[in-house]
């Protein structure tokens, strides 16, 4: 079983976006795809159409086990299946703090899903707190949505230093563009510079387009509601060319 988390730490870079239409692509190849929502927004669980409720609240999702496991929902989609959030997961990392050994929850829940699923795909909320934590060390790898400014750029190389400085394997993290406009000099410009400064940086971008704005109206994958789009095109290029770069000689 492969874990890949869509993560940053910092908000509207596009993660469920891309969380939602790469675990539908996986899926579609015939991976046994689970996506977890870990996000208080539940904007995944929205965007499959599920009712973002979770009748074990925090404490049961952290705690793991069987109610877990009947929580999951089926999605429209063959080999596609998704743990919902709600509301109350914003109470989340108060729980994992009462929990031995905090760090490692999540690695330890998701345990009693390898013989179901190939693929489990963490959408994340923001955060580089304990549930950061839980995250780097359940993934085994992490793709992260840049966004070609300043700002995302700076808190990109935020997270790197993290990384280092808590000895997690910087080497799993990769990154891709997001909501890229041509159209702007210093998003082409940051793009290129990025893109030379580290390795693991994608030569794959998604596009600022409407289609995939048009996801909160569809509430469908734009992979599934316009397959020959520009957005989807986008978004099958990125998931080939995470699958060759991070995936090199393994096989789901």
């Amino acid at each position: 079983m492969r874990t890949l988390a869509i993560y940053s730490n910092k908000g509207g870079v596009g993660k469920t976006a891309t969380a939602v239409n790469l675990s539908y692509l996986a899926a579609q190849a015939g991976v046994k795809t689970l996506i977890c929502d870990l996000d208080p927004q539940s904007s995944a669980t929205y965007y499959f159409r599920i009712k973002p409720k979770l009748n074990y609240g925090p404490k049961g999702f952290i705690k793991g086990g069987e109610k877990i496991n009947k929580a999951i929902k089926g999605t429209d989609y063959k080999d596609l299946d998704l743990l919902p959030a709600d509301f109350t997961l914003r109470h989340l990392e108060a729980a994992i703090y009462k929990f031995k050994h905090p760090k490692e929850r999540l690695k330890k829940i998701i345990k009693l899903f390898e013989a179901e699923y190939d693929l489990i795909i963490f959408d994340c909320p923001v955060t580089i707190s304990i549930l950061a934590d839980n995250i780097f060390h359940a993934s085994e790898f992490i793709l992260v949505p840049l966004i070609p400014t300043t700002l995302s750029v700076r808190t990109y190389r935020q997270l790197l230093a993290f990384c280092r400085k808590n000895n997690y394997d910087t080497g799993k993290i990769y990154a891709f563009f997001s909501m890229v406009d041509r159209r702007k000099n210093m998003h082409m410009e940051l793009m290129a510079k990025m893109v030379k400064e580290y390795d693991g940086v994608l030569r794959s971008l998604i596009p600022y387009l409407s289609q995939i704005e048009r996801m909160g109206i569809d509430r469908r994958p734009v992979a599934a509601s316009a397959p020959e789009s520009v957005a989807s095109k986008a978004y099958r290029n990125l998931w080939v060319k995470f699958q060759k770069t991070a995936l090199a000689n393994k096989r789901f």
